[in-house]
């Protein structure tokens, strides 16, 4: 017992099965850097799960209101060997990127600024808030009537969708910077690019990745809003034909395509930047 007390005493922790306190964060840090293997087994599991319900579902209905996942999956695959899938999927995309780009761009740069000056978010919480509530459809159909039916009123509709939201999570980003390590660096004049690239975005970043995130869910369901109101071609024009023509099979196949899309792009370029741009945290 006064071993044990001399060893509380002295500041040291007591080891836990064995291992010293250096041994247990190494282990603990290993062991998070493994592949999670297992919430990929979870994900796919839950997919083949949906599907299975949905062709219990599709056999139950018998009808052309619910075609069946294989069903689904054909007329994908007619379209994508054709080409058409493919060419509309890339259309809609660029048009996503333009807005997405306009969006982030803006909306990082009024948000930061509102977040740390009091004066200016006072100034713009008022209109900020009345953009946030203005319906997605509304703006479209404004920017339509003013700038025409053109690919300029399709991207200006959506990144005005999308800035507000940007504008909103930024701003909390920029009034949770750490006033102190500006204080360090304002003593030891360090530049305004230095701040900005080492105190600053470190500080920003899971704010932009968060906004970026849920931007690109928002951003694309709008894009094929404005397609279907205004424009000859990329998905949500297809989609506006095959309502027409009561083909539900081929407007879930454009749909399934799509979201398949944006996913392939969530895991593949979102969460790896969103690891590396947070890894100084580890």
């Amino acid at each position: 017992m006064s071993s044990v007390r001399h060893r509380a005493g002295t500041g040291e922790l007591p080891r836990a099965g064995g291992r010293s306190e250096t041994q247990v964060v190494a282990l603990t840090r290993w062991r998070g850097s493994l592949p999670s293997g297992r919430g990929w087994l979870w994900r796919v599991a839950s997919l083949i799960g949906l599907a299975v319900v949905w062709e219990i579902a599709a056999q139950l209905a018998g009808s052309n209101m619910l075609p069946t996942p294989v069903a689904v999956l054909a007329a994908m695959y007619r379209d994508t060997r054709s080409g058409q899938l493919a060419l509309e999927l890339g259309i809609t995309m660029a048009r996503v990127l333009a807005a997405f780009v306009v969006a982030m761009s803006i909306g990082t740069v009024v948000g930061f600024m509102m977040g740390r000056s009091r004066r200016l978010n006072l100034l713009l919480d008022g209109p900020l808030v009345l953009a946030l509530n203005i319906p997605a459809l509304v703006i479209t159909i404004l920017c339509y009537l003013w700038l025409g039916l053109t690919e300029v009123a399709v991207i200006v509709a959506v990144a005005l969708n999308k800035i507000p939201v940007v504008v909103v999570t930024v701003r909390e980003g920029s009034r949770a910077i750490d006033a102190r390590l500006l204080a360090v660096a304002q003593v030891y004049r360090v530049p305004r690019t230095v701040t900005l690239r080492r105190v600053i975005l470190p500080q920003l970043y899971p704010y932009l990745i968060a906004s970026a995130r849920n931007g690109l869910a928002l951003i694309w369901k709008i894009v094929l809003v404005a397609e279907l109101l205004g424009r000859s071609n990329g998905v949500g024009f297809e989609l506006s034909v095959f309502f027409q023509y009561f083909d539900i099979t081929s407007i879930l196949a454009y749909t399934l395509a799509f979201a398949a899309l944006v996913m392939i792009i969530e895991a593949g370029v979102m969460r790896p930047l969103e690891k590396r741009a947070t890894r100084w945290r580890e």
